[in-house]
């Protein structure tokens, strides 16, 4: 999950922010900026945080079903809450030492909690993400077909809900954080990650013409058309809108947004990053027009849907992915 700092969590869970719970994560940012402006960006780092972590392909039998391991330990930066943005894969967080918090949900009649590990299915929804200035742990992206062979059940039977992953891999699931926290070393926790996962694994499959619909909705960056999907797949727009809420949990139109959504976010966080001075680097409408949106206008309008603010705010606040940098070492196996 991308992390930007918004608001400082309390004993609670809810931030100091007087807006609670309910509040939107738009009006959670916008309070940010305001007290940015106010009292000189109160929460900008230190300089003290230190990112640390790896990064490793899964076993090859289960690489058609998630992606990279993402181990991450962060320390020494200010407290703070994040977002968690949406996207086309479903995440699972294995913490290591603290529990996870995260205050606001994805699902909006969800309260906020704290987990152990989590697993969530795809959203069209944020979620904010708390911590006191330490967080460690693993994040893992599963593929729907993933949910099924890992899980055992549709994406869709996950929703947008934050589901203890104790609910979906019983006692497995606390093993397999016990044994990872055993270790200190990254190569070691993806191996027992590699024999859990493997043991976990059973037949399963999507229908053909759901799985042809995902690939191409989700790897054109959103572009695909539903209606040429439908027309390509054999089926009618209605009946593939059923089938495929049925088995992903969101609309066709919204699992094109998603891709369309990445992509921009994927391609600000490489300007951002790269820019060495200011102005440099792409602009906002150069981004836009590259990622399939009509214009910097539409963009921004989903972003606020999506991310619960516009790309320029975003690059505005954003802080953890860009004093992570890229994660230190790459294992394979």
């Amino acid at each position: 999950m991308t992390a930007i700092s918004v608001v400082e969590p309390t004993e609670g869970g809810t931030g100091r922010t007087g807006l609670g719970r309910n509040a939107s994560v738009g009006e959670l940012v916008d309070e940010l900026l305001a007290r940015q402006r106010a009292v000189g960006s109160a929460f900008e780092p230190d300089g003290a945080g230190v990112s640390e972590g790896a990064r490793a392909a899964p076993d090859p039998r289960l690489r058609p079903y998630l992606g990279d391991y993402a181990g991450y330990r962060l320390r020494g930066f200010p407290p703070g809450v994040h977002i968690g943005m949406p996207s086309t894969a479903l995440t699972v967080i294995v913490t290591i030492d603290e529990p996870i918090e995260l205050p606001v949900s994805c699902h909006p009649a969800q309260p906020g909690g704290r987990w152990d590990a989590l697993a969530s299915g795809l959203t069209v929804r944020p979620c904010l993400i708390g911590h006191h200035g330490y967080q460690h742990g693993v994040q893992l992206a599963l593929t729907p077909l993933g949910a099924r062979v890992l899980f055992g059940v549709p994406t869709a039977d996950l929703g947008s809900w934050l589901v203890d992953l104790t609910d979906l891999l019983g006692p497995r699931a606390a093993e397999l954080r016990e044994r990872m926290a055993a270790t200190a070393d990254w190569s070691r926790r993806f191996a027992i990650l590699d024999q859990v996962l493997l043991d976990l694994m059973r037949e399963a499959t999507i229908e053909p013409e759901l799985r042809r619909a995902w690939q191409l909705l989700t790897g054109s960056a959103g572009r695909a058309r539903v209606a040429a999907v439908a027309e390509e797949i054999g089926w009618s727009r209605r009946h593939l809108g059923s089938r495929f809420a049925a088995e992903f949990g969101i609309t066709p139109k919204d699992a094109a947004r998603l891709a369309r959504f990445e992509s921009s976010h994927r391609l600000l966080r490489t300007v951002a990053t790269e820019a060495t001075e200011p102005g440099t680097g792409a602009s906002l409408a150069e981004v836009a027009a590259a990622t399939g949106y009509y214009d910097q206008a539409h963009m921004a309008r989903e972003w606020r849907e999506l991310a619960g603010l516009p790309p320029s705010r975003w690059l505005e606040c954003e802080v953890f992915p860009f004093v992570q940098g890229p994660v230190p070492e790459l294992l394979e196996g």
